[in-house]
């Protein structure tokens, strides 16, 4: 068995996309029972982490219409569970890396379209309140989830 730890994290960016009333978007992810999460990616090569963003919420949600409130200063990493070692990504990685934005969605409810991507991650979706991220997230993550609930409150206004 491989020693997971000697593989890199994969460079990814996450959006916490705010609402009008100061909620969050959550999606639910196709075929898994009880994973919520927030929109998150990959960052291609070369790409500034703040178009990756937008890319990926376009890419989820079928829709960019948001802007950058602000970042989360550092880059936050997980481990994947040992299950997932060599599963997820094609076995490349242990993790990821992280860059968390804020944004705020400038559309309406109707400009999201979960089924706009050919692989579409999410088949449902919600607003929900900032601080109730924690609580749906999966274990792996839910220390990050932890952290922007607090560290992103400054948004969480209507």
């Amino acid at each position: 068995m491989t020693d997971h730890t000697s593989l890199p994290y994969r460079l990814n960016v996450g959006a916490v996309l705010f609402g009008p009333d100061g909620r969050v978007f959550v999606g639910k992810r196709i075929g898994i029972i009880n994973a919520w999460q927030l929109p998150q990616g990959g960052i291609d090569a070369d790409e500034d982490p703040r178009a990756a963003v937008l890319r990926e919420l376009l890419e989820e949600i079928g829709t960019d219409k948001a802007e950058v409130l602000g970042e989360h200063p550092g880059w936050l990493e997980y481990d994947l569970p040992p299950s997932l070692i060599g599963v997820a990504w094609g076995g490349k990685y242990r993790g990821q890396k992280q860059k968390w934005f804020a944004l705020k969605f400038l559309g309406q409810d109707e400009d999201i379209q979960l089924d706009a991507d050919s692989h579409p991650e999410f088949e449902d979706w919600t607003w929900v309140p900032l601080a109730e991220l924690p609580a749906l997230a999966v274990d792996f993550k839910r220390e990050i989830y932890e952290i922007l609930a607090r560290d992103f409150a400054v948004y969480a206004i209507p």
